[in-house]
C-alpha cells in the first residue's frame, strides 16, 4: 500500500509541475550545524574541479571565517569557485571575506543589489540555498554561514536546523537552481571545467527537484505545498521558521483536518527572530485550531528548519518557509522526496522536537489578552510581504 501511495504523490506532483522525478538517489538528512557544517565543508575541500554555492545569509562568526578560508583554498588550487550572495540577506558580510576570497580567485556576486528605483526587483530575493561540488555532491536546505548555526540546537544561541546531502541525478536540478540566478550575474554560465557528466544512479531514492521562481501569482512551490496537504490521507507533518498562510492554504490545512488527518505544525515559540512575522502568523490560529489542526511551539531555540513530511511516504525538504514570502515572492529550491525510509527519519525528529515543545491549546489562545489580539489586527497590513 505505501508503494503504491508513494507512486499517487509522485505522479500528481509531476503532473502538476511538468517537472520529472529522478531515481536512484541518496539522501541524508542532516541535522543542526554539528553535522551539517562539517559536511559541508568536507565537499568543499574535496573538490576538484568546481563549485557552485549560493546563498542568502553570511553573517559573521567563526564558521563564516572557516568556510571563507575553505573556498580559498580551493580557489588557489586552481578550483571554479562561484559564490552567489543574496544583496539583502548578506549584506552584513565581512568585506574582508569576500576580498579574500577574490584575492584567491573565486567569482563572487551579489544578488540583485536593491536599486530605489526598481523595488519590484528588490523586493523578490534569493532566499536558495544550494551548494554543488563537482557537479557531483549537492546540498540544500534552510542552513545560513553564521554563528548561530552552529552547534547541536543545544541553547538559544544556537538554532535547530535541517539540511540534506544528496548524490545522483537530483543533483543536476540543484546545479541548474544555482545556475538560473547566477545568470542574472552577467558572468558566464561554463566553461572548459564544466563536464556536464552522467548522473549514474547511487542510490534508491526517488527525488524531484523544485526551483521555485520569484513571481507574482502561485509558485511551484506553492504547489507542492498544496498537493501534499490536499493528498494526505492519514497525517501531515509541517516545521516551519515562519508560518504565515493566506486564506486558500488556511483553507487547504482546516479541510485536511475535517477530513480525518492529523494535521500538526511546528514553529517556533519564545526564541523566534523575527517576532512581527510571528503574529502575523498568528492570525490564523483561530480558525486553524477550531478545525482540528494541532499547533506546536519550539522552546529551546529558533526553529530554523522548513520540512513537509504526509503519510510517512513523501517529504520536502529545503528553503521554503511556510509563509507568503517562500510560496511566492521569493526563489527557493526544495526537494521533494518520494521515500519512506526518508519520511519516517523526519517523522521521528519531528516527534523528538514536539517532546521540547508546548501545544497551543484552544481553550488558552481563546484566553488571550488584549495586547495580543491588538499585534494581530496590526500584522494584517503587510501579511502579504511575510
Amino acid at each position: 500500500m505505501s508503494a503504491e501511495l508513494t507512486h499517487r504523490y509522485r505522479r500528481a506532483l509531476e503532473g502538476l509541475l511538468g517537472v520529472p522525478a529522478t531515481e536512484g538517489n541518496v539522501v541524508e538528512i542532516l541535522r543542526n550545524g554539528d553535522q551539517i557544517f562539517p559536511a559541508m565543508l568536507d565537499a568543499i575541500r574535496q573538490s576538484r574541479e568546481t563549485i557552485d554555492f549560493a546563498t542568502y545569509v553570511y553573517w559573521t562568526g567563526d564558521i563564516a571565517v572557516e568556510f571563507a578560508e575553505a573556498v580559498c583554498d580551493r580557489a588557489s588550487a586552481g578550483v571554479r569557485v562561484r559564490i552567489l550572495l543574496d544583496a539583502v540577506g548578506a549584506q552584513s558580510m565581512s568585506r574582508e571575506l569576500i576580498h579574500n576570497m577574490e584575492d584567491a580567485g573565486a567569482q563572487v556576486e551579489f544578488f540583485r543589489p536593491p536599486v530605489t528605483w526598481k523595488v519590484w526587483e528588490s523586493n523578490h530575493r534569493s532566499h536558495r540555498k544550494v551548494l554543488i561540488c563537482d557537479e557531483d555532491l549537492g546540498f540544500t536546505g534552510g542552513v545560513g554561514i553564521a554563528e548561530e548555526w552552529t552547534g547541536d540546537a543545544q541553547d538559544p544561541d544556537h538554532w535547530r536546523e535541517t539540511h540534506v546531502r544528496i548524490r545522483g541525478p537530483a543533483v543536476d536540478g540543484l546545479r541548474a537552481s544555482f545556475v538560473s540566478n547566477w545568470a542574472e550575474t552577467g558572468r558566464e554560465l561554463f566553461d572548459e571545467r564544466d563536464r556536464f557528466p552522467e548522473q549514474p544512479q547511487k542510490g534508491d531514492v526517488t527525488v524531484q527537484v523544485v526551483q521555485s521562481a520569484a513571481q507574482f501569482g502561485w509558485s511551484d512551490l506553492a504547489s507542492v505545498m498544496a498537493s501534499l496537504i490536499c493528498l494526505a490521507q492519514d497525517r501531515l507533518r509541517i516545521t516551519t521558521a515562519y508560518f504565515v498562510p493566506d486564506e486558500r492554504f488556511i483553507g487547504y490545512l482546516c479541510h485536511a483536518a475535517q477530513r480525518g488527518v492529523d494535521v500538526r505544525v511546528l514553529v517556533p515559540g519564545d526564541h523566534a527572530d523575527k517576532r512581527v512575522v510571528q503574529v502575523a502568523g498568528e492570525t490564523s490560529y483561530d480558525e486553524l485550531l477550531a478545525a482540528g489542526v494541532r499547533i506546536f511551539r519550539y522552546q529551546p531555540t529558533m526553529l530554523h528548519a522548513k520540512i513537509v513530511t504526509a503519510d510517512g511516504v513523501v517529504a520536502t525538504i529545503g528553503s521554503g518557509n511556510f509563509d507568503q514570502r517562500s510560496l511566492g515572492i521569493n526563489e527557493e529550491a526544495n526537494i521533494v522526496v518520494f521515500d519512506e525510509g526518508t519520511a519516517q527519519i523526519l517523522d521521528r525528529q519531528f516527534d523528538d522536537d514536539l517532546e521540547r515543545s508546548e501545544e497551543v491549546h484552544p481553550s488558552d489562545w481563546n484566553d488571550r489578552g488584549p495586547v495580543q489580539r491588538a499585534a494581530e489586527t496590526a500584522t494584517d497590513v503587510i501579511d502579504p510581504q511575510l
